[in-house]
């Protein structure tokens, strides 16, 4: 229509590789760059996504979708897609995530999932087939990494700093606090680990033994006793040093961990309250009570 201006094409991230080797945890990164995630789109709604952007996304302007062997017929049907694509409507960038044989055998051993392909054959056989499937898309990637030797926060250093100046912005730092129970064990892939046990346990309380650190009385009953406030008020201190520190360093994500015997009670208060006390930093405070329900 004359005189109206041209809307700019979508800008769509395609996100594939070999299983095991953090194409969840590259989506991840992309959603804290503001992204819409999609995880797992099999190969006809992606033909519909790639070659009628607008129609399915409305306003959403930036995409990261995943997509694997998972999806019948996608190593097949995704490289003639790719061909297909009307770059005036949409922007595609191909992100292709590689790992070696040892890696990925180590990975699904430790995680006890199931390969894709696995069937009846070994792991490695697996492997080696999904490898050999994938030649000829890696060979469409505009990016491809390793991620044999890189560790969650390698990972998403390097996402943001091939992506984050193409969306125009840099991404927050996000702070993930995560409230656990010791008898359970450390939440994997923990930056800073704060032990709570020294504080009074509600547990002891028959009424408050089956309520959790997210219910009034228990979080009453925790601060009428000495020590649980002052805690706050320097745990609080110190993170609101570290915080910029982290950032200082381009570091976009923080995992920090509050545990107590059982992961119901002290911790679960302790992260409830930290959130509150955080949510006015301007960064991305996010709870998770791993433990509340064990």
């Amino acid at each position: 229509m004359s005189g109206s201006a041209k809307r700019q094409p979508v800008e769509l991230v395609l996100i594939t590789g070999l299983s095991g080797s953090g194409k969840s945890t590259v989506a991840k990164c992309f959603e804290d760059l503001g992204y819409y995630c999609v995880d797992n789109l099999p190969p006809s709604l992606l033909r519909s996504l790639l070659l009628d952007p607008r129609t399915h996304l409305g306003e959403i302007d930036r995409v990261a979708v995943v997509t694997d062997v998972r999806a019948p017929g996608f190593a097949k049907e995704l490289p003639a897609l790719i061909d297909e694509i009307d770059r005036d409507n949409l922007h595609l960038s191909v992100v292709y995530l590689d790992c070696s044989e040892e890696t990925l055998v180590r990975r699904f051993s430790e995680t006890r999932r199931r390969h894709p392909l696995s069937g009846s054959q070994a792991l490695i056989d697996a492997i080696r087939e999904e490898r050999s499937l994938l030649t000829n898309l890696r060979g469409l990637a505009g990016t491809v990494f390793d991620t044999s030797d890189w560790s969650i926060h390698d990972v998403r250093s390097q996402i943001y700093k091939r992506f984050a100046n193409d969306t125009g912005e840099s991404p927050n730092l996000v702070v993930w606090l995560t409230s656990f129970g010791y008898k359970h064990g450390i939440p994997y892939g923990t930056d800073l680990l704060f032990d709570v046990r020294f504080l009074i346990n509600p547990y002891f309380e028959p009424e408050l033994r089956e309520l959790s650190g997210q219910d009034e009385a228990v979080l009453a009953f925790m601060r009428d006793h000495e020590g649980f406030e002052e805690f706050l008020k320097r745990l609080h201190e110190f993170l609101l040093y570290l915080l910029p520190q982290y950032r200082r360093e381009n570091r976009s994500y923080l995992s920090v961990s509050i545990g107590c015997t059982g992961g119901r009670h002290r911790s679960v208060a302790v992260c409830g309250r930290l959130a509150t006390l955080l949510s006015d930093t301007g960064l991305s405070i996010r709870v998770e009570h791993r433990d509340i329900e064990k």
